[in-house]
């Protein structure tokens, strides 16, 4: 997906520790991927435009992760998938790693989407990436925002009214804590 799109470098996933890559699968097929990378000594993929902008966050005391590495197969068009997807993330993120802050490198044409439906915002003007030879934002989340959304909207896409965010279709806060013990066996 990112060679199609034309980003320069190497899209495969390394053999990491601090890094998570999740599938969404529809009868066996992959549908869709994305990358969790949890913060280290050897610090996360943004820190090679963006460190200026995240340590201020880490010096903060701030628990810092970043979301990588989404492709979605554009004729799969559910928001279903990509709500579970990104609620996953959020578990793996919040409940097993307690991260607080998570980090996206997103190329300008992404930047309003990840704003409105996720609630993201921009914290840089854009930056050359030069690990895939395109311009990038530097956008920020805090985790504890989205609990908050996934408590007040998640589990509810049967009745979004006009609800715009990617939130309705993330799992309810009990569906969240079912999942959440099954994964980490965690009460």
């Amino acid at each position: 997906m990112y060679t199609w799109r034309g980003y320069a470098g190497i899209h495969r996933v390394d053999d990491n520790p601090n890094r998570i890559t999740l599938a969404a699968s529809d009868k066996g097929t992959v549908i869709g991927t994305v990358t969790l990378g949890i913060d280290s000594p050897i610090g996360i993929l943004a820190d090679e435009v963006f460190k200026d902008q995240i340590d201020i966050f880490r010096n903060r005391g701030a628990k810092v992760c970043e979301i990588s590495k989404l492709a979605f197969d554009p004729t799969v068009r559910s928001k279903m998938a990509l709500g579970s997807l990104f609620h996953i993330l959020y578990i793996y993120a919040h409940h097993l790693y307690k991260c607080t802050d998570a980090f996206i490198e997103i190329n300008p044409r992404h930047r309003r989407y990840y704003e409105h439906m996720l609630g993201f915002k921009t914290l840089t003007e854009v930056r050359s990436n030069s690990r895939v030879d395109a311009p990038a934002y530097l956008l920020w989340l805090s985790l504890k925002h989205m609990g908050n959304e996934i408590e007040r909207l998640g589990g509810t896409s049967d009745n979004v009214n006009n609800e715009r965010s990617l939130y309705p279709y993330f799992f309810s806060k009990r569906e969240e804590a079912g999942i959440a013990n099954r994964l980490f066996n965690i009460g």
